[in-house]
């Protein structure tokens, strides 16, 4: 009987070991959801001033609207080339929203550059204006939605477009993932202070390569995460540049108090550069 008892023991310790990784593993978080959960950090949180109150008048954008996997509609904002092309530019706004910065940002890239940009609106038609506000939006996005819209923003293109994605903070992570949602479309990934992808495996399915810009005094995407994004993009063996600035999270962003113009006006250049270089006419 004792002998019967101990095998019993045995075997209910041995199941308990195996069971653990299993329960440890459905916990885990993705790198979209550990940006969201940073929104509980109270100093990244103080990162982010209220955004200084600034209208846009467009020259040629207007709001668009297509149909996504999830049987609804996706909303978004569009300023197209003025000659044909098959290259176009995602934009993912940051945690504040699709607010008129985003706009006037990507009317920017699309005089610059002359293509075709499409402004992505995660949070559908909801803009933050406080820090409390940004919170709840961040915290609110669920991520098969968010790629519900990535992806009917892909079919809206068509299978033939070349497409580079930019983000900034909240978007400067989802412009790194909707290169991977993109595949053999992608054709550049340009992020700033966006949290990135660690799994290597997912990296290795990323068909373009990334720039990335930093700040060197940023509190919530900090110097040890770039590190380590640095080290697995070589693992994974894709092409990251990555630049670092002595700036503040959300540097580049003129509604920002902190705003950094020469670190903003360098990544700038640099980014319009990395489009040009992978434009072929």
């Amino acid at each position: 009987m004792k002998k019967y008892l101990l095998i019993l023991m045995m075997m209910y310790a041995s199941t308990s070991i195996w069971a653990q990784p299993k329960m440890t593993a459905c916990c885990s978080q993705n790198a979209t959801e550990k940006f969201a959960a940073l929104a509980n950090n109270v100093t990244f949180v103080s990162l982010h001033e209220a955004p200084i109150p600034f209208t846009f008048h467009s020259e040629d954008g207007a709001d668009i609207h297509f149909k996504t996997d999830d049987g609804t509609d996706a909303h978004a904002w569009m300023i197209k080339a003025t000659k044909p092309t098959k290259y176009y530019i995602l934009v993912i706004h940051e945690w504040w929203g699709l607010n008129d910065y985003i706009k006037q940002e990507s009317e920017k890239l699309s005089h610059d550059l002359d293509i075709n940009v499409i402004a992505l609106d995660l949070y559908d038609n909801k803009v933050a204006t406080t820090p409390d506000q940004a919170r709840t939006l961040v915290q609110s996005v669920k991520t098969d939605r968010a790629i519900s819209i990535i992806k009917g923003a892909y079919n809206f293109i068509g299978s033939d477009a070349k497409v580079f994605t930019i983000g900034w903070c909240f978007g400067g992570g989802w412009s790194l993932q909707s290169s991977l949602l993109g595949g053999s479309n992608a054709v550049g990934c340009i992020m700033y202070y966006g949290m990135p992808e660690n799994d290597v495996n997912v990296l290795k399915t990323l068909h373009c390569d990334v720039i990335g810009f930093f700040a060197n005094q940023d509190q919530g995407i900090t110097p040890a995460i770039v590190d380590k994004f640095q080290e697995n993009m070589k693992a994974a063996d894709r092409h990251l540049t990555v630049y670092r600035y002595d700036a503040v999270h959300a540097f580049a962003n003129p509604s920002n108090p902190n705003y950094n113009k020469e670190a903003t006006e360098d990544a700038y250049t640099k980014t319009i550069a990395f489009i040009k270089e992978r434009m072929k006419n």
